[in-house]
């Protein structure tokens, strides 16, 4: 069975950096093309980004545009969405999906196959 684990999140101050990492378990995180989403309270959740695997990389979320960048490491087999300059509105739970496909994207986090529990990312000071 194939999971996807997200990790990395916490508290940090505004203007903080974190590195969130996700993880495809029993699987070459290459095979996947993988998501970024979060879900702050009380609102929907949000794509942020989308790397399809062919040294592409979506981004769908102008407000984190210059802060946040998706990449992925096949030495390790993790993908990581790094995060930068911080702000209170970037408290949310940060999800990572995938899906064994390669060259596509979408913004539908029920268009990936494996999605994670998310890890809870809170801004403040």
């Amino acid at each position: 069975q194939v999971q996807v684990v997200e990790s990395g999140g916490g508290l940090v101050q505004p203007g903080g950096s974190l590195r969130l990492s996700c993880s495809v378990s029993r699987s070459t995180v290459d095979d996947y093309v993988i998501g970024w989403f979060r879900q702050a309270p009380g609102k929907e959740r949000e794509a942020i980004s989308c790397d399809n695997g062919s040294t592409r990389i979506l981004n769908y979320l102008d407000s984190v545009k210059g802060r946040f960048t998706a990449s992925r490491d096949a030495a390790t087999n993790m993908a990581f969405l790094q995060i930068n300059d911080l702000k209170p509105d970037d408290t949310a739970v940060y999800f990572c999906a995938a899906k064994r496909v390669r060259g596509v994207c979408s913004a539908s986090f029920r268009w990936y196959t494996y999605r994670g529990q998310g890890t809870q990312v809170t801004v403040s000071s």
